[in-house]
């Protein structure tokens, strides 16, 4: 990892909004391809996903569904829980923030593909109780295209089809389809 990247990991952490956020953007792009360094910084994000503050949460789960590509050894099947927890978090911005990135997971081999996607539907089926259920739902139809659009599998689409399919409010039926246009 150059001194740049280290900075940037850094200054994600900053109190000023302005630095926190540029270096946060900054670090999306970089992991956004597969790199060598992922494992540098793994134990660190798995440790933010735990942090009292609630964006350090958020960027944690962001990075490593975007460093799941680049992880050799597979870390990513037994630390996917703890990312998945995020997306329930008691701060609805956080956990949608996390929600929206988990997709990215699934790109980084069939079985964590498989277990992402078993999550959502699970999810998808049984969010009724949450408070923004729609928007979860949304959240996750929009996920399923994002890995459909990547990696072509049509099993994917039958899924979310199936799912949006059962939803017995046809406005959110409609508005769910629309995602599949």
């Amino acid at each position: 990892m150059d001194e740049q990247l280290k900075e940037a990991f850094i200054n994600a952490k900053s109190k000023d909004k302005q630095v926190s956020y540029e270096a946060y953007r900054y670090i999306l792009q970089a992991t956004d391809k597969q790199v060598d360094w992922a494992y540098e910084v793994w134990e660190d994000l798995l440790e933010g996903l735990r942090s009292k503050n609630n964006h350090q949460r958020s960027q944690s789960v962001q990075y490593l569904a975007n460093l799941a590509k680049s992880d050799p050894e597979k870390r990513m099947l037994s630390d996917l829980p703890e990312l998945w927890e995020v997306t329930k978090d008691d701060k609805f911005v956080t956990a949608r923030h996390s929600l929206q990135a988990i997709w990215k997971v699934g790109l980084a081999g069939d079985d964590l593909k498989e277990r992402v996607m078993a999550l959502m539907a699970d999810r998808f089926e049984n969010c009724m109780d949450e408070k923004n259920h729609t928007l979860v739902r949304f959240d996750i139809i929009q996920n399923m295209k994002h890995l459909y659009d990547q990696l072509e599998d049509e099993g994917i689409k039958q899924t979310a089809l199936d799912l949006m399919h059962n939803v017995e409010d046809e406005k959110y039926r409609k508005k769910y389809l629309q995602v599949w246009k």
